[in-house]
């Protein structure tokens, strides 16, 4: 009889391995660019542009955690704030050109590291593995 118990502790184990290998493999393909940058760039690609505060909102960080990581992004001349043309007073975040073209390097790096790391998954596993991440990543905890 398997014990739930110690198999949510595996998971658990497995997932704090799987975020630090993440955080280590981003410094690795561009050390400029940390994990939490990548999301947020990637997030602005996904979204067409947003506000800080959106992107606080939505990743359920610190409103200064996020200013600093745009802050950062923006000496790198990979986001730039654009007035809001409805309101004048919000300004948008929007990726340069050349964030578009770091974000696509990192996420074609990141994507053939993936696929070495699973070239000996047959299919059908990868696609179980898939259904799993798709269905822990939809439960909505009130905690989160």
């Amino acid at each position: 009889m398997v014990d739930r118990d110690a198999s949510v502790e595996t998971i658990r184990r497995e997932m704090t391995t799987f975020a630090r290998r993440a955080r280590a493999v981003a410094a690795r393909i561009h050390p400029e660019l940390s994990l939490v940058s990548f999301t947020l760039l990637a997030h602005l690609e996904d979204s067409d542009g947003c506000r800080a505060t959106d992107l606080a909102a939505h990743y359920l960080l610190d409103k200064s955690t996020v200013s600093r990581q745009i802050s950062a992004l923006e000496r790198l001349g990979y986001v730039e704030r654009r007035t809001d043309p409805a309101d004048h007073r919000v300004q948008v975040l929007h990726l340069t050109a050349s964030g578009t073209e770091v974000l696509r390097g990192v996420t074609a790096s990141r994507r053939a590291l993936m696929q070495r790391r699973l070239a000996d998954w047959d299919v059908a596993d990868l696609e179980q593995f898939a259904t799993y991440l798709r269905r822990y990543n939809a439960t909505n905890d009130p905690l989160d």
